[in-house]
């Protein structure tokens, strides 16, 4: 039953709760609040610190991104990944459960989950609801930060979970796979203002 969680997409707050309440929060399985919103919003580290699920630390998307590339949001290196998780006591054999406060439920847990799996670790599930869901249900909550001891974690880059610039460009054509556009209705019209330009890509 163990080893069929830890391959789940998707975990239950219940479980997560039973995990937390059994002291099983350790090496072998760590939960991260991935809380990222817009500037002049909301502030996701002061939330983390006012309150988030026991024994949680707090993944900065910010930080664990390429701070070279002048585009938003960049993948960072293997070697950026591994030390960044491994400084969150995360190592291969370590069972990532991932959460974010946005009000949909999920906004950037998937992302922080799909970080993951492109650097080939598999043992990583979403809190499904999120942490709305989390206090819905009346799961205990804390302000004490988690300090996990650090751990070796090697990434190993999966290309076949990647696009390129040149691929979407030619694809324009061939038509080979399907683009899917996950921003909001506004901006995939171009309606809302953005900081670059708006609209989208031809097939999106």
């Amino acid at each position: 039953m163990v080893h069929q969680v830890l391959y789940r997409a998707l975990v239950s707050t219940k479980w997560l709760a039973e995990s937390v309440r059994a002291g099983k929060l350790g090496p072998g399985l760590r939960v991260l609040d991935a809380s990222w919103y817009s500037p002049g919003t909301r502030e996701a580290r002061k939330e983390y610190l006012e309150r988030h699920v026991p024994g949680a630390s707090f993944f900065d998307i910010e930080e664990c991104k390429d701070k070279s590339s002048p585009y938003e949001m960049m993948l960072p290196s293997e070697a950026g990944f591994s030390d960044y998780v491994g400084r969150l006591g995360i190592s291969n054999d370590t069972h990532v459960v991932v959460y974010d406060g946005d009000n949909l439920g999920s906004f950037y847990a998937p992302r922080v989950w799909w970080m993951f799996r492109v650097f080939g670790h598999r043992t990583v599930s979403v809190l499904n609801g999120g942490f709305r869901n989390w206090l819905k249900e009346g799961h205990p909550v804390t302000s004490e930060p988690s300090r996990p001891e650090p751990a070796v974690f090697k990434a190993t880059l999966d290309r076949s979970l990647l696009k390129t610039y040149e691929q979407v460009l030619e694809n324009l054509e061939s038509k080979r796979f399907q683009l899917v556009d996950s921003r909001s209705q506004g901006r995939y019209l171009g309606t809302e203002p953005e900081p670059d330009a708006v609209g989208r890509c031809p097939s999106g």
